[in-house]
């Protein structure tokens, strides 16, 4: 057995980054930080969020009063996070705090509600990469069962 490959294989991954470490790393905060926990990061190829839906999410108060749903547009928005936890983490301190911007959002379907009690794992995968220009593909899934999905692609840019 090679053991250099094993420990390259190694330190290509991550198993937990917790919402202290996340936001370090991306300049989101509430009401719009929209994930809890990263897991299972691989460097540079993809990550699962999780993010714990609560009755006490902000948008509960309109979306919808006697039913709540979390919007789709928000579960785009934890796969753009993901997405970007996954980016900072590859490309290590320096890109902490950057603004990450989508440019397009592609593909998207959204299979069944999320509901308050409900926990997301949200999938990502990077599909490609040129210079500051990420794209990926994202799967949301609760208990197991897809809930949305989308292709998407962000910037990283040096403002801070």
């Amino acid at each position: 057995m090679d053991v250099t490959a094993d420990n390259n294989a190694q330190s290509n991954k991550i198993d937990d980054i917790d919402i202290m470490r996340i936001m370090k790393m991306i300049p989101h905060r509430y009401p719009i930080l929209m994930i809890d926990r990263v897991i299972d990061v691989t460097l540079g190829e993809g990550a699962t969020g999780v993010k714990n839906v609560t009755i006490n999410e902000p948008f509960f108060q309109g979306h919808f009063p006697s039913r709540p749903v979390m919007p789709g547009v928000l579960i785009i928005e934890a796969m753009a996070q993901t997405s970007a936890v996954l980016v900072v983490a590859t490309l290590g301190p320096d890109a902490e705090g950057k603004l990450v911007y989508f440019m397009t959002v592609d593909e998207a379907r959204f299979r069944r509600p999320v509901t308050p009690g409900d926990t997301i794992h949200i999938h990502v995968t990077k599909q490609r990469q040129r210079a500051n220009v990420w794209k990926f593909k994202g799967e949301a899934k609760v208990n197991g069962v897809l809930v949305a999905e989308a292709v998407y692609s962000a910037m990283i840019l040096d403002e801070k």
